[in-house]
């Protein structure tokens, strides 16, 4: 079987629902997107079936014996293709996150951008990258991470063949300039969208909320699904509050038998956690009963999963959601609504880019789910609707330009990689690098940019001396040279800005005070935040960081997440969090995560400028916050895999810290620990007397 046969029959198996190509992708094959070995970039409207094109040039290349990266921006992007494409391994295509162990290695932006700087071996081996969502290229945060990964890719091995994904490109021709690349552009949807404004008196509305109302009520007796588009986390509780409420009445038994197993679903998540549901987990449950849900940042991960997966089943009505659900989710939702497009910023009330409405009505309906998909911009009268119409449904989306030099940290890392790598070892070659990048092709060949020229050299000079006053790198005899310091930045992804607070911090601190500590880690540009629900709880959090030695003045976010770590090492549950702090204390876990990763980089941070002391009390720090525990359990809660905090304190509660003398069938009558468990905690206690010994 040849190798266009074997990759076909691979693509009917693990896609049977698609029983032919469409025109998009039927008119990339033409063109030879599949046989040449150049560089694509395929432009095609979403839900089109460029995930699939990608795909089949993926297959095609691992049967001929090659390697594939395909990248993407975003973690939750990046769990959703390899669940998607794990179906490949029963035809012996290994898919996975690492290159080195998987022929298809799915990675986000800033893990492929450390692999061009230090595992030039793996990158060698690497046939085809895959670039999905590339018009991330022109975002500010990791628009310059996988510019410059690109650029290192092209200058280190211009053999491998890059493809790039997008729906939202203006400016092709001077991309695919940079990139060497041809272009496929096609206009073909499988599913047609419908984008209107809707005014306020079309649907005989007083305002927004009751017109979302009416639009879901005929949804429902149609048997539609519809996601709505609003600005923040607080606007979608209250948006599906307001609409489960006026819904209630409407809903027959069975599916509302339905609905009730789903927001049972949502409330087991904090119970295994061992946390009862905070007040945000209840009420996401009440409007899961009358089958709307609301989706943010805020909720457990697997809340958010429990979501979509249920949503995707038909078993809700409505989600409403924050703008991060318009990249790379794919649910079926015939109908869009966008009920917010102002969006506030440090310059003041926006609205939002064409480039987001395009991303967000591309959301709506989608293959395999629905025949048509509706867009509707909610105006509240016929002047804004007839402004909004110019400016979205007739505007064009923005150019897609860099965004490197305005990302000062952006600029920072890739100096530093590029001179640790080797890559790099003066001025001139930095420079040299950043006028390769889409940036400095924009620069040299944009008329309109070409004033910036000599901001270019000035941006990459200065960066050089900031970087060597902060000693992170060195001029030498040889050329320019990472410090350690340097090396530690240039393997990790955390902000220059990150760095240096903390190596002020390590020579600083003569002795390590914990929750001084966890307020300064959580100042960190790097740190994710717990943000409160409503100013309530301000009071409460000062009262805590007092408590601890820590006096402030202004009361926002960042001391809210310090408070509510305090609270974590000290085996609060985040109920009990939520509750004294009002914040959105389901973002704990990850908070305390990454809070304990940086308590590492801390470390290693002290280790490599020779601050030394520090070790254990870091390490005692790492495991509180990792765990979410008091420093007497570490031992236990390390040394028994899965126990957790809940079971470990009812074990010293019960029979204090020595349980060697204690039976398996005595351990078994704790709660929460069967037999399994038991044993697993014998096999410790066997294991920690030796050890003591």
């Amino acid at each position: 079987m040849n190798t266009e046969k074997a990759m076909m029959k691979i693509i009917k198996d693990c896609y049977p629902f698609i029983e032919k190509l469409n025109p998009a992708q039927k008119a990339a094959i033409k063109q030879g997107y599949l046989e040449d070995q150049h560089n694509y970039i395929l432009a095609i409207p979403t839900a089109s079936g460029k995930t699939l094109l990608g795909l089949m040039a993926a297959i095609k290349t691992i049967l001929e014996g090659g390697k594939v990266i395909y990248t993407v921006p975003l973690i939750s992007i990046q769990n959703e293709k390899i669940k998607e494409f794990k179906k490949l391994e029963s035809h012996g295509i290994t898919v996975g996150k690492d290159p080195r162990s998987s022929d298809l290695a799915i990675m986000v932006f800033e893990s492929f951008d450390i692999l061009t700087r230090f595992s030039w071996n793996t990158l060698n081996e690497i046939d085809l990258l895959i670039v999905d969502e590339f018009h991330m290229i022109g975002e500010y945060t990791r628009g310059p991470t996988i510019e410059c990964a690109i650029t290192r890719l092209m200058s280190l091995n211009p053999r491998i063949r890059i493809i790039a994904l997008s729906a939202t490109l203006r400016n092709l021709e001077e991309i695919a300039t940079w990139l060497n690349a041809k272009v496929i552009q096609h206009d073909y949807r499988p599913v047609p969208l419908y984008k209107e404004i809707l005014t306020l008196e079309m649907l005989n509305a007083r305002e927004k909320n009751e017109a979302i109302v009416k639009i879901l009520q005929e949804a429902i007796k149609d048997e539609n699904q519809i996601l709505v588009f609003v600005s923040t986390r607080r606007f979608t509780e209250t948006l599906a509050t307001f609409v489960s409420q006026k819904i209630h009445k409407n809903i027959p038994k069975e599916t509302r038998e339905i609905f009730n197993e789903v927001a049972d679903k949502i409330l087991e998540i904090p119970k295994k956690s061992g946390s009862p549901p905070t007040f945000t987990c209840l009420k996401l449950a009440n409007c899961i009963k009358e089958g709307v849900a609301f989706h943010h940042a805020g909720l457990f991960t697997r809340q958010r999963e429990i979501i979509e997966d249920e949503f995707r089943k038909g078993n809700l009505y409505m989600i409403t959601a924050t703008p991060s659900l318009m990249y790379g989710v794919n649910l079926p939702s015939q109908t869009v609504i966008i009920r917010d497009y102002i969006r506030w910023t440090r310059q003041g009330p926006k609205w939002i880019p064409v480039f987001d409405y395009e991303q967000m009505s591309g959301r709506a309906g989608r293959p395999q789910y629905d025949n048509v998909g509706y867009s509707y911009l909610i105006a509240k009268n016929p002047e804004e609707a007839y402004q909004l119409e110019e400016y979205y449904i007739h505007g064009e989306i923005e150019p897609t330009n860099s965004k490197l030099i305005e990302n000062k940290d952006a600029v920072y890392h890739q100096i530093i990689g590029q001179v640790a790598a080797g890559l790099s070892d003066n001025p001139e070659d930095l420079i040299e690098f950043f006028k390769q990048t889409f940036y400095g092709h924009q620069l040299t060949k944009n008329p309109n940019m070409s004033i910036f020229d000599d901001n270019l050299e000035y941006e990459i000079n200065s960066s050089i001396e900031f970087l060597i006053k902060n000693e992170i790198i060195k001029p030498t005899p040889a050329g320019l040279r990472a410090t350690p310091f340097g090396l530690l930045i240039a393997s990790s992804n955390y902000s220059v800005e990150t760095s240096i607070k903390l190596r002020h911090l390590a020579t600083e601190m003569d002795e390590i005070d914990t929750y001084k500590l966890i307020y300064e880690i959580c100042k960190t540009p790097d740190m994710p935040i717990i943000s409160f629900k409503t100013r309530k709880g301000k009071d409460s959090v000062r009262e805590k960081l007092q408590e601890h030695g820590i006096f402030v003045m202004d009361v926002g976010n960042i001391e809210a997440t310090a408070a509510s770590l305090i609270e974590w090492i000290n085996e609060r549950s985040e109920y009990e969090i939520e509750n004294l702090f009002n914040v959105y204390a389901a973002s704990t876990r990850r908070a305390a995560y990454e809070a304990s990763q940086l308590i590492k980089f801390f470390k290693e941070i002290c280790e490599v400028t020779g601050v030394y002391g520090h070790s254990q009390k870091l390490d005692i720090l790492m495991a509180r916050l990792y765990y979410g525990v008091k420093a007497d359990i570490i031992p236990l809660v390390v040394g028994v895999k899965r126990l957790g905090r809940i079971r470990a304190r009812r074990l010293v509660k019960t029979f204090g810290y020595d349980l060697e003398n204690v039976s398996e069938d005595e351990l078994r009558r704790i709660d929460g620990i069967g037999p399994r468990m038991a044993a697993a905690i014998k096999e410790y206690t066997k294991r920690y007397t030796k050890s003591t010994f």
